[in-house]
């Protein structure tokens, strides 16, 4: 483990420890935050648990939520689907959260969905599962994200990479919920297109080598290498490998992959000519805002990946609650479609005392999120917008959006 990684992983476990150390007060309403705070994705944890405290602070100071505080209360999911349900049952059937934020993990977001939420009645709100499995969950419309689903991006994908004018690429991708429907999107696409995949091959995760794979990929030289993967678990030990040999030098990933620890552990020298695509906001006026209010209380934006989704994630949840007038997990579910779609009074980030205020009113709102509009569609889905980045310096750049 790096020093980075051991520093990243201290500031989860004690910002986890610092929102829980507040015991709730009877007039108080838990929300339950369900993270993969350990695991493959933990170096992502950090800015998103500040996001996390952004919006509990913001909620607190402009009035609370119903008659007290709201108080996020963690479950870490370990990275894995077994822990994904210990944490969520802890949550639900200990805590009595009304709702539940996360988890971030495809694989995670629906062991937690499937074993404890949708049983339960409890609204699940995800600000980062792309799998395409979760458009046709049996929920009775308890699960939602907040990104757009990996069928999407990987048509996206696809069509940047015939964009970059690279009509022959190896894929490799690990075998999870997260990167195989995502891979099998890009390939169809993108031989749709007209590009050729020279070599397809599904990985398994953790393991010491993948040379035998690499060799199988690299076989008809072709012009990059697609890889969909967490940087956390076999996405780096595959760049490294492939460099380290003479395979590959040109990468090209999704969000699993477009992770700090990748730049650390590779070098940026060496993924000057890589790229990446990954769940983004466009330009608006509430994104301004967001940006104005994460820096103003965590110094900067750069380089933290999903912290306008996480905002936006909890503050979903403080207004279905509120809107509901109860903790009521129905009524929960029920509202969150009312605060987050039209018509209603715009609310943008850093507008929960004016959102308390309308609701007590018996106003509708309509929450424009710092990532984009948050109309859900029938399956608790988002169009989203995804951008393109690049590697510049020692983080990552978007340089455009990428549009099918």
């Amino acid at each position: 483990m790096s020093t980075r990684s051991f520093l990243l992983k201290s500031a989860s476990a004690g910002l986890m420890a610092a929102l829980l150390a507040t015991p709730a007060l009877a007039t108080d309403t838990k929300v339950g935050i369900l993270f993969d705070v350990t695991g493959p994705i933990a170096s992502f944890i950090p800015p998103m648990m500040d996001a996390v405290k952004l919006a509990n602070d913001e909620v607190n100071a402009g009035g609370g939520l119903l008659d007290g505080q709201m108080v996020t209360v963690v479950g870490d999911t370990t990275g894995a689907t077994q822990g994904a349900v210990d944490a969520a049952t802890k949550l639900v059937n200990i805590e009595n959260v009304p709702v539940v934020v996360g988890a971030l993990m495809s694989g995670t977001t629906l062991a937690a969905a499937n074993a404890v939420t949708i049983p339960a009645g409890v609204t699940q709100i995800s600000p980062t599962a792309t799998s395409p499995d979760f458009t046709g969950l049996n929920d009775n419309d308890y699960v939602f994200r907040i990104v757009p689903s990996d069928a999407y991006q990987g048509v996206v994908l696809a069509k940047l990479v015939l964009d970059q004018g690279i009509t022959t690429v190896a894929l490799t991708y690990a075998n999870n919920d997260y990167a195989t429907p995502l891979a099998t999107g890009f390939a169809a696409a993108y031989k749709a297109g007209g590009g050729t995949i020279a070599a397809e091959v599904k990985h398994e995760e953790k393991q010491q080598s993948y040379m035998a794979e690499l060799g199988t990929l690299a076989k008809d030289k072709p012009e990059a290498l697609v890889l969909i993967a967490y940087a956390g678990d076999s996405g780096t030990t595959i760049v490294k490998e492939a460099l380290e040999n003479d395979l590959f030098t040109r990468f090209i990933g999704t969000d699993g992959l477009r992770d700090n620890k990748l730049i650390e552990q590779i070098g940026a020298e060496h993924l000057k000519d890589s790229f990446f695509t990954s769940p983004s906001a466009p330009e608006s006026e509430a994104a301004t805002k967001f940006e104005a209010l994460y820096t103003a209380a965590f110094e900067t934006t750069k380089d933290k990946i999903f912290i306008g989704q996480t905002y936006d994630s909890v503050m979903l949840a403080a207004l279905a609650v509120e809107k509901a007038g109860s903790t009521d997990r129905a009524k929960v579910r029920d509202a969150l479609r009312e605060v987050a779609s039209a018509p209603g009074e715009k609310i943008l980030p850093g507008e929960w005392a004016k959102a308390k205020a309308l609701i007590a009113e018996g106003k509708d709102i309509d929450y424009s999120g710092a990532t984009g509009e948050m109309e859900f569609d029938a399956n608790g889905d988002i169009p989203g917008v995804i951008g393109h980045f690049v590697v510049e310096g020692d983080g990552y750049k978007q340089v455009g959006l990428v549009n099918p």
